[in-house]
């Protein structure tokens, strides 16, 4: 039988913490009011370190609490074990920055403090490229045919340019790219049938494309084109 995992507590965070702010030249005390760790150095403004064995919307609250006593607030946990705890620890990283809280892991093994990030006001870098892309497919999408929240299968505006494609040429028959394009408005149709993403077309001949089994059977079963 393999020994029992110890639990952690947030108490055994505290130690590493107020040895790393006391190397710092901070004074440090415990659970100062409704704050985990105080630190005060010179006539600067208090230090708070919140503490626990994990991210939770608990101690997101907590921290950001304290932030109408102090700029100053960290969040502290142990550190992470995994490429999965990884990832779910960087993206926190990122929620606290947004906060404007820093962040600390220690390793509790070495009693080790390793800062992620320090709390400072956030400043959120816009993409134009992803906004540009948004509004594409918001202008090119037809109607709102998605339900807000759904989970798996959406439909897009390049699946909604497929299924037009998909129903020109079950009307039509084998058609080139550019009847394609006339008939349907897709601008890109003869790149859409050659590039094949759903498996609806294939090439009879060059320039030519007509449906695969797959694109009847997606036709018939969803009605497209009557």
């Amino acid at each position: 039988m393999s020994p029992t995992k110890p639990t952690l507590a947030e108490t055994d965070l505290y130690s590493p913490i107020k040895a790393w702010l006391e190397a710092l030249g901070y004074e440090v005390k415990a659970e100062v009011g409704p704050a985990d760790v105080v630190a005060q150095r010179g006539d600067q403004e208090p230090l708070i370190v919140e503490l626990k064995t994990g991210f939770s919307l608990t101690l997101l609250q907590q921290a950001v609490a304290r932030q109408a006593v102090t700029d100053t607030v960290y969040v502290a946990v142990p550190r992470w074990s995994g490429k999965a705890s990884w990832r779910a620890f960087k993206g926190n990283i990122g929620l606290c920055k947004r906060l404007g809280l820093g962040v600390l892991s220690v390793r509790l093994p070495e009693g080790m403090v390793q800062v992620h990030c320090d709390p400072k006001p956030f400043q959120p870098r816009k993409s134009k490229r992803r906004e540009a892309a948004l509004l594409s497919e918001f202008a090119r999408r037809d109607g709102d045919p998605n339900a807000g929240g759904t989970r798996g299968k959406i439909v897009t505006a390049y699946r909604q340019d497929a299924e037009r494609l998909a129903a020109f040429l079950k009307a039509n028959g084998p058609s080139s790219g550019a009847a394609a394009k006339k008939d349907t408005g897709v601008t890109h149709a003869t790149r859409m049938m050659a590039d094949n993403h759903y498996g609806w077309f294939c090439r009879v001949e060059r320039g030519i494309y007509d449906l695969t089994e797959a694109g009847r059977a997606t036709v018939t079963e969803a009605r497209i084109g009557g």
